[in-house]
């Protein structure tokens, strides 16, 4: 029985010690131990563990979990969040496009205008450049719904720095600017609506950001 005894207690101290002489040596060099596949293992093997150092110092063994992945149903507000989301989503990858050829035409238009004085020169090139974006947009932003209107319109005021009142008003005259604001107010709508990247439009900015990613696109 003693016997026994003794031959448990040194097994036991061989494997304190292997496991000190493991640890130890990953503590000194920082490389992981070699990992064993647990399928090849038999009965009587020992699974071989990476090791951590603690804040204190102190290496301890260590392993990681698989993830596992808890699914339930959502609540009313998240189901409304989701849907909201999934609306402003769809709305702004639909007219993203418009808002960067917009800002584009934008910026050519004040290019040639630059030193431009005469009302009529202006106003002829002002004409030529309008004549084009009705050519190629006018069929596709008729389809737009409202909401995916009002979303463009905050896009544009993104690229540009104006809001849409602004943009007609120094192109059109602030006649017309007013004429399209009427408008714009009996469809339930607003052309004087800005951007808030940090505050309201925050998810908005989320969205452009990762559509930007995805385009390629890199803002100065």
């Amino acid at each position: 029985m003693h016997t026994k005894r003794n031959t448990f207690f040194f097994r036991l101290l061989a494997c304190v010690l292997c496991t000190g002489f493991v640890l130890h040596g990953f503590s000194q060099t920082q490389q992981p131990p070699r990992i064993i596949n647990r399928n090849n293992l038999g009965v009587n093997d020992t699974i071989i563990v990476q090791a951590c150092i603690e804040p204190n110092g102190d290496t301890i063994p260590c392993s990681w979990l698989e993830d596992e992945y808890v699914l339930t149903k959502m609540t009313r507000a998240q189901r409304k969040r989701y849907v909201e989301w999934t609306r402003l989503r769809n709305a702004v990858y639909v007219t993203y496009p418009y808002a960067i050829k917009a800002s584009k035409v934008m910026n050519e238009i004040n290019a040639q205008l630059v030193n431009v004085n005469d009302k009529k020169k202006r106003k002829a090139i002002i004409m030529s450049r309008e004549k084009e974006l009705k050519k190629e947009f006018a069929d596709k932003l008729t389809q737009l719904s409202v909401y995916q209107g009002k979303v463009l319109m905050k896009l544009i005021y993104r690229q540009t720095g104006n809001n849409c009142y602004e943009i007609i008003e120094s192109y059109k005259g602030k006649f017309n600017a007013g004429f399209w604001q009427t408008v714009a107010l009996i469809f339930g709508s607003n052309l004087r609506q800005n951007y808030d990247p940090s505050g309201l439009d925050h998810d908005m900015e989320t969205i452009v950001q990762d559509v930007e990613r995805m385009y390629g696109i890199r803002r100065g």
